[in-house]
């Protein structure tokens, strides 16, 4: 038998997966505050978390850490995303078109990215991702394939799915649109914009 010291089993186990939830709840509440104030504090964060503020200060000692954690998570989403609209899979528009519904999933904490300016500074906002690549290769054998515009350059192609995603969650957000009616609008803007 261990001494009176010796954790419990499975005691570690547990802390890390309540470590894990209250970083959760915390980075959460993060995107939903500062959607809502781009200004807001760690103290509001705090609130909205349902911890105190010394607990948020034990997570992301500054302001900073907190929002590189919010850019570090939005690309692990935009990665898992990435992978579920299996993107070597079927005709390349179709494809392309999975990946828009994953991706409008993601409009909030994308948006936070496009309107907080000081994610700007976030070192990771300028990284090609994995799943950037990935787009770029399911576009190139689109165009091989001529079922994507094969006279347009690739990235004009990315660059395209993105601002319509963009224009798709502003539509949502500030004009009130249904999202299932902002979605069909994108996808069919871009199957006219990518089709040969």
């Amino acid at each position: 038998m261990g001494s009176d010291d010796t954790p419990a089993p499975g005691a570690a186990t547990r802390e890390s997966a309540t470590r894990a939830r209250t970083r959760r709840a915390i980075l959460d509440a993060a995107v939903s505050v500062l959607t809502a104030d781009h200004s807001a504090s760690l103290g509001d964060v705090a609130e909205a978390a349902g911890v105190g503020r010394t607990t948020v200060h034990r997570y992301f000692p500054e302001r900073s850490d907190l929002l590189a954690a919010i850019g570090t998570d939005v690309r692990d989403r935009v990665a898992a995303a990435s992978e579920r609209a299996r993107l070597a899979d079927g005709p390349a528009p179709e494809a392309m078109e999975r990946l828009c519904l994953e991706y409008f999933e993601l409009g909030d904490r994308m948006l936070l990215l496009y309107d907080v300016p000081q994610f700007l500074a976030w070192s990771g906002i300028e990284e090609e991702s994995a799943a950037d690549l990935a787009l770029l290769a399911l576009v190139r054998r689109g165009q091989k394939d001529g079922t994507l515009d094969p006279e347009v350059d690739v990235s004009w192609l990315q660059d395209v799915m993105w601002a319509l995603l963009y224009a798709a969650w502003m539509q949502a957000r500030d004009q009130g649109t249904p999202k299932h009616t902002a979605l069909s609008l994108c996808l069919r803007t871009l199957r006219k914009a990518v089709a040969p």
